[in-house]
Protein backbone atom coordinates (compact mmCIF):
# COMPACT_ATOMS: atom_id res chain seq x y z
CA UNK A 1 0.00 0.00 0.00
CA UNK A 2 1.42 3.29 -0.74
CA UNK A 3 1.83 5.86 1.50
CA UNK A 4 0.78 9.71 1.19
CA UNK A 5 1.77 12.89 2.61
CA UNK A 6 -1.35 15.26 2.68
CA UNK A 7 -2.82 13.24 -0.29
CA UNK A 8 0.47 12.48 -2.00
CA UNK A 9 2.08 9.86 -2.96
CA UNK A 10 5.16 9.80 -0.82
CA UNK A 11 8.57 8.30 -2.61
CA UNK A 12 12.33 8.55 -1.75
CA UNK A 13 12.87 11.76 -3.76
CA UNK A 14 9.99 13.70 -1.82
CA UNK A 15 10.95 16.36 0.38
CA UNK A 16 8.49 18.00 2.78
CA UNK A 17 9.69 18.80 5.74
CA UNK A 18 8.76 18.53 9.79
CA UNK A 19 5.26 18.66 11.49
CA UNK A 20 5.13 22.95 10.59
CA UNK A 21 6.20 22.51 7.55
CA UNK A 22 3.53 20.30 6.99
CA UNK A 23 1.00 22.46 8.05
CA UNK A 24 2.06 25.28 6.40
CA UNK A 25 1.72 23.54 3.19
CA UNK A 26 -1.69 22.16 4.07
CA UNK A 27 -2.75 25.99 4.97
CA UNK A 28 -1.09 27.27 1.63
CA UNK A 29 -3.19 24.91 -0.64
CA UNK A 30 -6.32 25.61 1.50
CA UNK A 31 -6.26 29.13 0.96
CA UNK A 32 -5.79 28.29 -3.15
CA UNK A 33 -8.72 26.03 -2.86
CA UNK A 34 -10.60 28.70 -1.34
CA UNK A 35 -9.95 31.01 -3.89
CA UNK A 36 -11.00 28.64 -6.75
CA UNK A 37 -14.18 27.69 -5.01
CA UNK A 38 -15.15 30.43 -3.22
CA UNK A 39 -13.71 33.56 -4.52
CA UNK A 40 -13.82 32.57 -8.35
CA UNK A 41 -17.36 31.70 -8.99
CA UNK A 42 -18.48 34.97 -7.87
CA UNK A 43 -16.60 37.00 -10.74
CA UNK A 44 -19.72 36.21 -13.36
CA UNK A 45 -22.04 37.76 -10.87
CA UNK A 46 -19.76 40.64 -10.52
CA UNK A 47 -18.85 41.17 -13.91
CA UNK A 48 -22.77 40.85 -14.75
CA UNK A 49 -24.27 42.68 -12.21
CA UNK A 50 -22.03 45.90 -12.20
CA UNK A 51 -18.72 45.51 -14.22
CA UNK A 52 -20.61 45.06 -17.20
CA UNK A 53 -23.38 47.54 -16.87
CA UNK A 54 -21.16 50.20 -16.07
CA UNK A 55 -18.71 49.59 -19.19
CA UNK A 56 -21.54 49.95 -21.31
CA UNK A 57 -22.92 53.22 -19.71
CA UNK A 58 -18.95 54.74 -20.40
CA UNK A 59 -18.60 53.22 -23.96
CA UNK A 60 -22.39 52.75 -25.37
CA UNK A 61 -21.62 49.35 -26.15
CA UNK A 62 -21.08 45.72 -23.84
CA UNK A 63 -17.61 44.57 -23.18
CA UNK A 64 -16.71 42.29 -26.68
CA UNK A 65 -13.20 40.65 -25.73
CA UNK A 66 -11.15 39.56 -22.72
CA UNK A 67 -9.46 42.78 -22.66
CA UNK A 68 -12.48 45.11 -22.55
CA UNK A 69 -13.82 42.84 -19.71
CA UNK A 70 -10.26 42.91 -18.21
CA UNK A 71 -10.42 46.67 -18.79
CA UNK A 72 -13.10 47.45 -16.17
CA UNK A 73 -13.26 44.59 -13.69
CA UNK A 74 -9.21 45.36 -12.93
CA UNK A 75 -10.50 48.55 -10.64
CA UNK A 76 -13.65 46.07 -9.06
CA UNK A 77 -12.72 45.52 -5.21
CA UNK A 78 -13.86 42.10 -5.62
CA UNK A 79 -11.90 40.64 -8.50
CA UNK A 80 -8.76 42.64 -6.72
CA UNK A 81 -9.75 40.96 -3.55
CA UNK A 82 -9.58 37.04 -5.73
CA UNK A 83 -6.71 37.94 -7.83
CA UNK A 84 -4.61 39.35 -5.13
CA UNK A 85 -5.81 35.88 -2.26
CA UNK A 86 -4.53 33.62 -5.31
CA UNK A 87 -1.52 35.23 -6.14
CA UNK A 88 -0.68 35.44 -2.64
CA UNK A 89 -1.75 31.91 -2.18
CA UNK A 90 0.75 30.60 -4.96
CA UNK A 91 3.44 32.51 -3.24
CA UNK A 92 2.65 30.98 0.10
CA UNK A 93 3.02 27.55 -1.95
CA UNK A 94 6.38 27.89 -3.09
CA UNK A 95 7.50 29.46 0.20
CA UNK A 96 6.01 26.44 2.40
CA UNK A 97 7.70 24.14 0.27
CA UNK A 98 11.48 25.87 -0.56
CA UNK A 99 11.93 25.82 3.60
CA UNK A 100 12.46 22.78 4.42
CA UNK A 101 14.22 22.14 0.82
CA UNK A 102 16.83 24.07 1.98
CA UNK A 103 17.49 23.22 4.90
CA UNK A 104 17.90 19.40 3.37
CA UNK A 105 19.61 20.19 0.29
CA UNK A 106 22.50 18.26 0.48
CA UNK A 107 20.94 15.28 1.23
CA UNK A 108 18.48 15.30 -1.56
CA UNK A 109 20.95 15.83 -3.86
CA UNK A 110 22.84 12.67 -2.41
CA UNK A 111 19.91 11.02 -2.33
CA UNK A 112 19.22 11.49 -6.16
CA UNK A 113 22.67 10.15 -7.25
CA UNK A 114 22.27 7.57 -5.19
CA UNK A 115 18.72 6.30 -6.79
CA UNK A 116 20.21 7.55 -10.58
CA UNK A 117 22.54 4.93 -10.54
CA UNK A 118 20.20 2.32 -10.14
CA UNK A 119 18.35 3.63 -13.13
CA UNK A 120 19.26 1.83 -15.97
CA UNK A 121 17.87 4.39 -18.62
CA UNK A 122 20.03 6.90 -19.52
CA UNK A 123 20.41 10.84 -17.75
CA UNK A 124 21.95 13.63 -19.67
CA UNK A 125 22.40 17.22 -18.27
CA UNK A 126 24.75 19.77 -18.98
CA UNK A 127 26.37 22.45 -17.06
CA UNK A 128 27.25 24.81 -20.01
CA UNK A 129 23.18 24.10 -21.74
CA UNK A 130 21.53 26.71 -23.17
CA UNK A 131 18.32 27.52 -21.78
CA UNK A 132 15.83 29.39 -23.72
CA UNK A 133 15.04 32.50 -22.20
CA UNK A 134 11.92 32.19 -22.26
CA UNK A 135 12.23 30.08 -19.45
CA UNK A 136 16.01 31.85 -17.72
CA UNK A 137 14.13 35.27 -17.47
CA UNK A 138 11.10 34.93 -15.57
CA UNK A 139 9.85 32.01 -12.35
CA UNK A 140 7.05 30.54 -14.19
CA UNK A 141 4.25 29.76 -12.07
CA UNK A 142 6.27 32.01 -9.81
CA UNK A 143 8.13 29.29 -8.33
CA UNK A 144 11.61 30.88 -6.55
CA UNK A 145 14.32 30.32 -9.46
CA UNK A 146 12.30 28.64 -12.29
CA UNK A 147 13.07 25.36 -13.61
CA UNK A 148 16.36 25.84 -14.62
CA UNK A 149 18.61 27.97 -11.74
CA UNK A 150 20.79 25.55 -9.83
CA UNK A 151 24.13 26.01 -7.73
CA UNK A 152 26.01 22.96 -9.20
CA UNK A 153 25.78 19.89 -12.01
CA UNK A 154 24.65 18.04 -9.37
CA UNK A 155 21.40 20.15 -7.36
CA UNK A 156 17.91 18.44 -7.92
CA UNK A 157 16.56 21.40 -6.48
CA UNK A 158 13.91 23.15 -8.52
CA UNK A 159 13.01 19.54 -9.32
CA UNK A 160 12.48 18.91 -5.69
CA UNK A 161 10.40 22.12 -5.45
CA UNK A 162 8.27 21.56 -8.60
CA UNK A 163 7.21 17.78 -7.35
CA UNK A 164 5.75 19.18 -3.82
CA UNK A 165 4.78 22.23 -5.60
CA UNK A 166 2.99 21.60 -8.14
CA UNK A 167 0.97 18.89 -5.83
CA UNK A 168 -0.32 22.06 -3.51
CA UNK A 169 -0.67 24.16 -6.66
CA UNK A 170 -3.05 22.13 -8.39
CA UNK A 171 -4.92 21.12 -4.94
CA UNK A 172 -4.25 17.67 -5.80
CA UNK A 173 -6.83 17.31 -9.08
CA UNK A 174 -3.79 15.84 -10.52
CA UNK A 175 -3.80 12.66 -8.65
CA UNK A 176 -1.46 11.31 -5.76
CA UNK A 177 1.31 11.40 -8.07
CA UNK A 178 0.73 14.77 -10.12
CA UNK A 179 0.64 12.27 -13.31
CA UNK A 180 -2.95 12.26 -13.84
CA UNK A 181 -2.32 14.26 -16.88
CA UNK A 182 -0.50 11.75 -18.49
CA UNK A 183 -2.68 9.15 -17.36
CA UNK A 184 -5.38 10.90 -19.58
CA UNK A 185 -3.38 10.99 -22.64
CA UNK A 186 -2.45 7.40 -22.59
CA UNK A 187 -6.15 6.54 -21.63
CA UNK A 188 -6.78 8.68 -24.85
CA UNK A 189 -4.16 6.45 -26.82
CA UNK A 190 -5.50 3.28 -25.56
CA UNK A 191 -9.17 4.19 -26.31
CA UNK A 192 -8.72 6.49 -29.69
CA UNK A 193 -5.51 5.21 -31.61
CA UNK A 194 -6.81 0.99 -31.14
CA UNK A 195 -3.85 -0.98 -31.03
CA UNK A 196 -1.30 1.30 -31.83
CA UNK A 197 2.10 -0.13 -29.63
CA UNK A 198 4.66 2.81 -30.03
CA UNK A 199 8.26 1.50 -29.65
CA UNK A 200 10.03 4.69 -28.93
CA UNK A 201 8.29 7.74 -26.77
CA UNK A 202 9.35 11.00 -26.17
CA UNK A 203 7.90 13.18 -23.71
CA UNK A 204 8.78 17.08 -24.49
CA UNK A 205 8.76 19.28 -21.50
CA UNK A 206 8.59 16.89 -18.88
CA UNK A 207 9.64 18.58 -16.17
CA UNK A 208 10.28 16.23 -13.46
CA UNK A 209 8.58 13.06 -15.21
CA UNK A 210 4.95 13.28 -13.93
CA UNK A 211 3.16 12.69 -17.11
CA UNK A 212 6.25 10.68 -18.43
CA UNK A 213 5.95 7.72 -16.57
CA UNK A 214 2.29 6.35 -17.27
CA UNK A 215 3.74 6.00 -20.87
CA UNK A 216 6.69 3.46 -19.17
CA UNK A 217 3.52 1.73 -17.44
CA UNK A 218 1.30 1.24 -20.40
CA UNK A 219 3.91 0.73 -22.98
CA UNK A 220 7.11 -1.64 -20.85
CA UNK A 221 8.78 -2.87 -23.64
CA UNK A 222 9.06 0.80 -25.13
CA UNK A 223 11.85 2.99 -24.53
CA UNK A 224 10.64 6.32 -23.02
CA UNK A 225 12.76 9.43 -23.22
CA UNK A 226 11.91 12.63 -21.49
CA UNK A 227 13.19 15.88 -22.62
CA UNK A 228 13.68 19.24 -21.09
CA UNK A 229 15.82 22.78 -20.72
CA UNK A 230 15.71 22.30 -16.70
CA UNK A 231 18.89 20.75 -15.73
CA UNK A 232 17.93 20.14 -12.17
CA UNK A 233 14.44 19.13 -13.27
CA UNK A 234 16.07 16.40 -15.30
CA UNK A 235 18.27 15.18 -12.80
CA UNK A 236 15.38 15.14 -10.32
CA UNK A 237 13.04 12.86 -13.19
CA UNK A 238 15.83 10.67 -13.18
CA UNK A 239 16.21 10.11 -9.74
CA UNK A 240 12.14 10.27 -9.02
CA UNK A 241 11.96 7.26 -11.72
CA UNK A 242 13.96 5.15 -10.31
CA UNK A 243 12.52 5.55 -6.36
CA UNK A 244 9.23 4.65 -8.72
CA UNK A 245 11.10 1.41 -9.63
CA UNK A 246 11.12 2.34 -13.66
CA UNK A 247 14.13 2.95 -16.24
CA UNK A 248 13.42 5.66 -17.60
CA UNK A 249 15.82 7.75 -19.62
CA UNK A 250 15.57 11.75 -19.44
CA UNK A 251 17.08 14.36 -20.87
CA UNK A 252 18.07 17.99 -20.84
CA UNK A 253 17.28 19.15 -24.43
CA UNK A 254 15.53 22.07 -26.21
CA UNK A 255 12.14 20.53 -28.02
CA UNK A 256 12.65 22.96 -30.98
CA UNK A 257 15.65 21.46 -31.68
CA UNK A 258 16.46 17.95 -29.69
CA UNK A 259 19.37 16.81 -31.59
CA UNK A 260 17.68 13.25 -31.86
CA UNK A 261 17.92 11.55 -35.55
CA UNK A 262 15.25 11.54 -38.01
CA UNK A 263 12.22 9.40 -37.55
CA UNK A 264 13.75 8.35 -33.55
CA UNK A 265 10.25 8.22 -32.34
CA UNK A 266 6.78 6.48 -33.25
CA UNK A 267 4.91 8.70 -30.35
CA UNK A 268 6.07 12.57 -29.17
CA UNK A 269 3.68 14.00 -26.47
CA UNK A 270 3.66 17.14 -24.23
CA UNK A 271 1.63 18.15 -21.61
CA UNK A 272 1.08 21.81 -20.77
CA UNK A 273 3.92 22.71 -22.12
CA UNK A 274 3.26 24.63 -25.32
CA UNK A 275 1.73 27.55 -23.23
CA UNK A 276 5.20 27.53 -21.86
CA UNK A 277 7.19 27.92 -25.31
CA UNK A 278 7.12 31.13 -27.00
CA UNK A 279 5.96 32.46 -30.45
CA UNK A 280 9.17 31.75 -32.30
CA UNK A 281 9.48 28.86 -30.64
CA UNK A 282 6.26 26.79 -30.94
CA UNK A 283 6.08 26.56 -34.79
CA UNK A 284 9.97 24.93 -34.34
CA UNK A 285 8.36 22.38 -31.75
CA UNK A 286 5.95 21.43 -34.35
CA UNK A 287 8.66 21.26 -36.78
CA UNK A 288 10.83 18.69 -34.61
CA UNK A 289 7.86 16.74 -33.83
CA UNK A 290 7.12 15.57 -37.34
CA UNK A 291 11.21 15.07 -38.99
CA UNK A 292 11.42 12.96 -35.32
CA UNK A 293 7.79 10.83 -35.76
CA UNK A 294 8.44 7.72 -38.03
CA UNK A 295 5.98 7.19 -40.45
CA UNK A 296 2.86 6.12 -39.22
CA UNK A 297 3.54 8.24 -35.54
CA UNK A 298 1.47 10.50 -33.86
CA UNK A 299 2.53 14.00 -32.36
CA UNK A 300 0.44 14.45 -29.37
CA UNK A 301 -0.14 18.03 -27.51
CA UNK A 302 -2.28 18.35 -24.37
CA UNK A 303 -3.00 21.53 -23.23
CA UNK A 304 -5.99 23.83 -22.19
CA UNK A 305 -8.37 24.72 -25.49
CA UNK A 306 -8.02 27.70 -27.77
CA UNK A 307 -9.75 30.34 -27.24
CA UNK A 308 -11.86 30.17 -29.92
CA UNK A 309 -13.64 27.53 -28.38
CA UNK A 310 -14.79 29.42 -25.42
CA UNK A 311 -16.74 32.55 -24.59
CA UNK A 312 -14.93 36.20 -24.13
CA UNK A 313 -15.65 36.11 -20.15
CA UNK A 314 -13.96 32.14 -19.78
CA UNK A 315 -10.99 33.63 -21.83
CA UNK A 316 -10.54 36.73 -19.50
CA UNK A 317 -10.37 34.06 -16.37
CA UNK A 318 -8.05 31.97 -17.91
CA UNK A 319 -6.00 35.03 -19.21
CA UNK A 320 -5.52 35.43 -15.38
CA UNK A 321 -2.72 33.49 -15.26
CA UNK A 322 -0.63 35.57 -18.19
CA UNK A 323 -1.02 38.35 -15.76
CA UNK A 324 -0.55 37.38 -12.34
CA UNK A 325 1.06 33.97 -12.74
CA UNK A 326 4.37 34.95 -14.68
CA UNK A 327 2.87 33.04 -17.73
CA UNK A 328 3.69 35.51 -20.58
CA UNK A 329 2.89 33.05 -23.42
CA UNK A 330 -0.40 31.85 -21.36
CA UNK A 331 -2.72 34.24 -23.66
CA UNK A 332 -0.76 34.51 -26.68
CA UNK A 333 -0.97 31.08 -27.49
CA UNK A 334 -4.27 30.11 -27.33
CA UNK A 335 -5.21 32.99 -30.39
CA UNK A 336 -2.95 31.28 -32.67
CA UNK A 337 -4.03 28.65 -35.05
CA UNK A 338 -1.97 25.51 -33.49
CA UNK A 339 -3.98 23.13 -36.22
CA UNK A 340 -2.53 25.46 -39.43
CA UNK A 341 0.85 25.62 -37.17
CA UNK A 342 1.40 21.63 -37.66
CA UNK A 343 0.02 21.40 -41.01
CA UNK A 344 2.60 24.16 -42.20
CA UNK A 345 5.00 22.10 -39.89
CA UNK A 346 4.65 19.00 -42.43
CA UNK A 347 1.58 17.03 -41.27
CA UNK A 348 -1.04 16.12 -43.88
CA UNK A 349 -4.41 18.32 -42.65
CA UNK A 350 -6.42 15.47 -42.85
CA UNK A 351 -4.32 13.99 -40.04
CA UNK A 352 -4.84 17.04 -37.58
CA UNK A 353 -7.50 17.45 -35.66
CA UNK A 354 -8.41 18.85 -31.43
CA UNK A 355 -9.79 16.02 -29.73
CA UNK A 356 -10.37 16.00 -25.36
CA UNK A 357 -8.97 13.35 -23.21
CA UNK A 358 -11.14 12.71 -20.39
CA UNK A 359 -9.03 14.08 -17.26
CA UNK A 360 -8.59 10.88 -14.87
CA UNK A 361 -9.66 12.22 -11.32
CA UNK A 362 -8.27 11.15 -8.03
CA UNK A 363 -11.05 8.45 -6.47
CA UNK A 364 -11.37 10.79 -3.90
CA UNK A 365 -12.68 13.72 -5.29
CA UNK A 366 -15.95 14.36 -7.40
CA UNK A 367 -16.59 16.75 -9.71
CA UNK A 368 -17.68 20.19 -9.05
CA UNK A 369 -21.18 20.82 -9.84
CA UNK A 370 -22.73 21.51 -13.02
CA UNK A 371 -23.05 24.97 -12.46
CA UNK A 372 -19.55 25.67 -11.38
CA UNK A 373 -18.01 23.40 -14.43
CA UNK A 374 -17.81 26.51 -16.77
CA UNK A 375 -15.38 27.96 -14.49
CA UNK A 376 -11.82 27.09 -15.29
CA UNK A 377 -9.26 27.36 -12.19
CA UNK A 378 -5.60 28.00 -13.39
CA UNK A 379 -4.35 25.65 -15.55
CA UNK A 380 -6.65 22.62 -14.19
CA UNK A 381 -10.26 22.27 -15.41
CA UNK A 382 -11.73 19.70 -12.66
CA UNK A 383 -13.96 16.89 -14.07
CA UNK A 384 -13.45 18.08 -17.40
CA UNK A 385 -10.90 17.37 -19.93
CA UNK A 386 -7.70 17.89 -21.66
CA UNK A 387 -7.53 19.52 -25.04
CA UNK A 388 -4.85 17.64 -27.46
CA UNK A 389 -4.04 18.30 -30.53
CA UNK A 390 -3.07 15.44 -32.15
CA UNK A 391 -1.63 14.95 -35.86
CA UNK A 392 -0.40 11.28 -38.19
CA UNK A 393 3.35 11.52 -40.01
CA UNK A 394 2.11 9.68 -42.99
Amino acid sequence: MAEFVSGQSKHDMLTVGNHDDLARQEFAMSLKGFTQNRLLPGLGPVFEGRVAPAFEKEHGQAPSDRHQIRSGMVDDPYFQTYALTNRVAQEMIWSSVQAPLERDLDAVNDRAAQLSSANAARLESAGDFAVPRYVSAIDIHCMPGGYSTQESEADVAAGALYDRGVYLYSMGMMGPDNDGMGRSVCLFVQNQLDGFQPSAILDMGCTVGHSTLPFKELFPDADVTGIDVGGPCIRYAHARAAAKGLDVGFMQRDASQTGFEDESFDLIVSHILLHETSGKAMPEVFKECYRLLKPGGYMIHADLPPFLKMGAFNQFILDNETYYNNEPFWGAMRDLDQEQMAVDAGFAKETVRFDTAPMVMPEDLAPPPEEEQEFVAGEFAPGGGWEVLIARKD
